[in-house]
């Protein structure tokens, strides 16, 4: 395999490793790990995780992939500006699901915040892709970096260096969108700072 493909697959399992709907799942994890949230029975914690990887990552993936195979597709294909706004629509419904249940059960709103946070960063992103193509990716990573930002006042621990391994992973992430020719530098750096900005007034305005 040529240098070229070695670096192609490797800006495609970043890529894919990084979806950007793993940004509520790894948040209530950091949560149930370093706050303290962490009281609570495992029992409970997993029932929340469970509803929040249905609705924040398995189903609107796998919604998003039947309609990019009934149009006969490819993941490329997909990443246009023009065919963004169905999978935006398709997730941020199932966001919307899902912080409606949280609310119905009664989960605390703190932790429904993450939800809520990573559904106004979808709805940002969804706008400002009506006129403009801008890299969820890196919104999700940033709107992480936002959380984190957030949270280490609240809770009163040092985020340095949680920052530097962020600021290395949206670096590669941002790199791989650039590599795969799905982004350019201004729409990777716009977009983590749209999710920063964005879950960081979310977060505190709820």
């Amino acid at each position: 395999m040529s240098r070229e493909k070695q670096i192609i697959l490797g800006a495609r399992v970043v890529s894919m490793v990084f979806t950007p709907f793993y940004l509520p799942l790894v948040g209530l994890l950091a949560l149930f790990l370093f706050s303290y949230l962490s009281l609570y029975p495992w029992g409970f914690k997993l029932r929340v995780i469970a509803l929040v990887y249905l609705f924040t990552i398995l189903l609107p993936t796998f919604l998003i992939r039947l309609y990019r195979r009934y149009n006969g597709w490819t993941p490329i294909e997909l990443g246009r500006k023009e065919r963004r706004m169905v999978p935006y629509i398709i997730s941020i419904l199932c966001y919307f699901v899902c912080v409606y249940l949280m609310e119905q059960l009664h989960i605390p709103h703190f932790m429904a915040s993450i939800v809520i946070a990573a559904l106004v960063v979808q709805i940002v992103c969804a706008l400002i892709n009506m006129f403009w193509k801008i890299s969820t990716h890196t919104a999700a990573i940033g709107g992480f970096a936002g959380a984190l930002f957030v949270f280490a006042d609240a809770f009163g621990f040092n985020p340095v260096w949680w920052f530097c391994l962020l600021f290395v992973l949206a670096g590669l992430l941002g790199s791989s969108r650039m590599i795969l020719r799905q982004h350019t530098l201004a729409q990777v750096v716009t977009g983590f700072l749209v999710g920063a900005v964005c879950t960081v007034l979310a977060i505190l305005w709820l």
